[in-house]
């Protein structure tokens, strides 16, 4: 590692604390309530999934456009907390859900809390990357990422410990106050960093470096289409989509026919989230942290691409995916093939891809930083699951296996690969302030 490499530099130092504990509180107030929704999905099992998600992926094609409004009228200052706070609101709300079980049926409320927390996930993480590549330079974002990222890790490894050891001491409804709790600390977080980067930050000098982006509603989804940069981030999402989503299905089965009732469910899917955490943040404080500034976010996104492909692999050739391989004491116990792959693949998802995939939205225009990215990482994402689930459950109807689904999913693997490191191979080319194309959507 050259001397600078995966260091903070002098006068980083504050703003690389506060985004750390920014992240932090995102993805514990998130992860506190994952468990949940992920119990009240395996009660109805994976086939019920593409109902999920086609909800889920209507709720974000409605709200990309009315983020992109916002973006384009409100500066950052603005535009970011109350982002926040809504959410916060929202949290607050479904606390009576929960405590009085007579003001909604079971189903109608895990349909909603499904589609809520999908959608809370999407768009607060999608928001702090935004904000991320908004204040950090591309050679910044390749330090200094993979650090920030090991809080979001933390912080998710944090929310499930919390659910696992206080759901059945306080119930549901106070983790939601906790949660929402959390995310008011993110929230002074961003008005804290907004003073530093008007100061201190790399783009201060940049004209507009946090006004309202203008433009229309519909940019971020038209630049799906339309530019060529944000056309191949959303493919690259969709395979990723491709593993993530086929693993999460087939845990969804496995748990759903493994355990009987709902408490065993919520704490094998927080013991899978505390794994894979672990695992994520292992490899962001060692292998990410050295590879993304010494061979780029390319390097990072085909490596994990293969490293998938390998564990997928495994389900593919065992004899039964759903048999125990090995027993990890204290927290899973037994550990399946499809356990396995899903938890390994979701680690480096987190771990490698994700930092090196947001480093890569530094180089474009704020517009598109803004409405591209948030457009991809939202309505994209979710349009690849609901196109994923459904697909699976046809292929089932033919009389595809597990091992079957594997295969697909190391296949989305491979191609994701060439496409990682195409995308990084055409922003190399691109000057540090210079747009990846001249007009967002031309």
């Amino acid at each position: 590692m050259q001397p600078n490499q995966g260091r903070i530099h002098m006068g980083e130092w504050r703003g690389v604390a506060i985004s750390f504990v920014y992240f932090f509180c995102v993805l514990a107030a998130y992860y506190m309530i994952r468990p949940v929704r992920e119990q009240l999905s395996s009660a109805v099992g994976s086939t019920q999934l593409p109902w999920f998600y086609a909800a889920t992926f209507i709720a974000t094609l409605v709200l990309t456009p009315v983020f992109a409004a916002l973006a384009s009228r409100w500066p950052r200052r603005v535009l970011v907390p109350v982002v926040y706070v809504f959410f916060i609101a929202c949290l607050l709300a479904f606390m009576p859900a929960f405590t009085h079980t007579g003001l909604l049926s079971p189903r109608v409320l895990g349909m909603v809390f499904f589609v809520w927390v999908s959608v809370f996930n999407l768009i607060v993480v999608s928001v702090f990357w935004i904000f991320m590549s908004d204040i950090w330079s591309l050679d910044q974002s390749k330090r200094l990422f993979p650090i920030i990222a090991v809080a979001g890790t933390l912080g998710a490894l944090a929310g499930p410990a919390l659910t696992r050891s206080l759901v059945s001491v306080i119930g549901v409804a106070p983790l939601l106050l906790i949660s929402a709790s959390l995310l008011g600390i993110a929230t002074v977080c961003v008005m804290l960093l907004n003073r530093w980067a008007r100061v201190h930050g790399a783009r201060r000098h940049e004209a507009g470096h946090e006004d309202a982006v203008g433009g229309g509603m519909w940019d971020g989804l038209k630049q799906i289409f339309a530019d060529p940069f944000i056309r191949g981030m959303a493919v690259l999402l969709l395979l990723a989509d491709g593993i993530g989503t086929v693993n999460y299905a087939l845990m969804i089965d496995y748990s759903g026919a493994t355990f009987a009732d709902a408490a065993a469910r919520t704490r094998f899917h927080a013991d899978v989230d505390l794994v894979a955490n672990l695992l994520t943040v292992i490899v962001q404080v060692t292998l990410t942290r050295w590879l993304l500034p010494l061979r780029g976010p390319g390097a990072v996104i085909m490596l994990w691409a293969l490293v998938s492909i390998a564990v997928l692999l495994v389900v593919v050739f065992s004899p039964d995916p759903h048999a125990p391989l090995f027993t990890l004491p204290l927290l899973l116990g037994p550990v399946a093939p499809t356990v396995l792959a899903l938890i390994v693949s979701r680690g480096l998802a987190y771990g490698m891809a994700e930092p090196a995939r947001h480093s890569l939205y530094t180089r474009v225009p704020r517009n598109v930083r803004y409405k591209g990215q948030d457009a991809v990482d939202t309505a994209v994402w979710r349009f690849g699951d609901l196109a994923i689930a459904t697909g699976m459950n046809g292929l089932k109807s033919l009389g595809m296996t597990v091992g079957g689904f594997a295969g697909l999913s190391a296949l989305a693997a491979f191609a994701a690969a060439g496409v990682g490191w195409r995308l990084w191979k055409r922003v190399e080319k691109v000057g540090e302030t210079v747009p990846v194309q001249a007009e967002a959507g031309k």
